[in-house]
């Protein structure tokens, strides 16, 4: 059974802890690893491999502690380049060429934001569970069956952000950046109706923006729309 962790989610900081009950695994290093083992009550001995989708800060800021520890990190090799840390344990993989981690398989997948070779990944185990993590992308061109667990990111509302706008809380010019580069709820909401929902256990939406979001509203319209249970960290 798939167990979810939520260390750190926003534009400060993003990791998640995930365990199938026998692999454990850390999705992002944007927070310093003495924060990641003070949340995992310093229990991350038993942690397998850590995923990092894309090169920004907020996703991957603890990564050279990561690799310390004796963690294994897995990206693309745009990804790696563009960190641009030398590191033995540091290993890249293919868009769409499944990989095996313990009791995990793992097949990465491109997305859409605006930096050099941003993952998502689809994590199935041995029980026939699937993960779906998907974050800053503005967009995702593929639809997956059978999903048992979504991690999806649900940065805005354009309703919200054209108001803030308006207001001139937020500058006009964030706003084309933020259509190319994050997903925003409406669009959330397009993916979810376009795949297969029917096992899916748990939906949740990560890396909310801290202006152009309302996270009681995002979790409320996708229980709406879905009837799952939606978690918003």
């Amino acid at each position: 059974m798939i167990e979810i962790r939520a260390l750190a989610s926003g534009s400060k900081g993003n990791c998640y802890h995930i365990t199938d009950g026998h692999t454990s695994l850390l999705l992002e290093a944007g927070i310093p690893f003495k924060d990641i083992r003070r949340k995992l009550h310093f229990q991350t001995s038993n942690i397998a491999a850590c995923l990092i989708s894309h090169e920004h800060k907020d996703h991957c800021k603890g990564l050279n502690d990561v690799l310390k520890a004796g963690i294994n990190v897995y990206m693309s090799e745009g990804t790696a380049t563009a960190i641009d840390v030398k590191h033995y344990r540091i290993k890249t993989v293919q868009a769409k060429q499944p990989f095996q981690l313990g009791t995990w398989t793992i097949l990465p997948f491109d997305v859409q934001h605006d930096v050099s070779e941003p993952y998502g990944f689809l994590l199935m185990n041995q029980q026939g569970e699937k993960l779906l993590f998907a974050t800053d992308t503005y967009y995702i061109k593929y639809k997956f069956q059978g999903l048992t667990h979504i991690m999806v990111e649900c940065n805005y509302s354009l309703r919200i952000l054209n108001e803030n706008i308006a207001s001139g809380r937020v500058p006009k010019v964030l706003k084309k950046r933020l259509l190319r580069s994050h997903f925003s709820l409406e669009n959330v909401k397009e993916f979810l109706k376009a795949n297969d929902l029917s096992k899916v256990q748990e939906i949740w939406l990560l890396h909310l923006s801290d202006t152009n979001s309302d996270a009681d509203l995002f979790k409320r319209e996708i229980q709406e729309l879905t009837g799952k249970m939606v978690f918003v960290p």
